[in-house]
């Protein structure tokens, strides 16, 4: 699998962006600006916020948001032990519905740290 999933995704969520936001909504194009700035240097560090965004899409199970936030963490410098505690904390607030997404998570987890 390698960083080849990563590319991909990539840019299919940019294609899939540029799509949603080539409607030039402004509701939709505030949301996309404010969903960005969240992550944001700030009391907390991104690579914090990336780790909360990533649980929080466990929680939530949703594949393409833990995609997306285990990319970041990775760029943000979070190690593979940040991550694994990531998904303890995930597991232990979302129960065993999250073991589905889990597997999913650690399955990227292993192709970003390949190498």
């Amino acid at each position: 699998m390698g960083e080849e999933w990563v590319k991909k995704f990539e840019e299919e969520r940019a294609r899939l962006n540029a799509i949603v936001l080539s409607s030039g909504h402004l509701g939709i194009k505030r949301f996309f600006a404010l969903d960005e700035q969240a992550y944001h240097a700030g009391a907390l560090s991104p690579k914090v916020k990336e780790l909360l965004g990533l649980v929080a899409s466990m929680v939530l199970r949703c594949n393409e948001c833990i995609a997306y936030h285990l990319v970041r963490c990775r760029e943000e410098g979070a190690t593979r032990e940040e991550l694994q505690e990531a998904f303890n904390v995930a597991l232990v607030v979302g129960g065993s519905i999250v073991i589905p997404h889990l597997r999913f998570a650690a399955e990227r987890l292993e192709s970003l740290f390949e190498g």
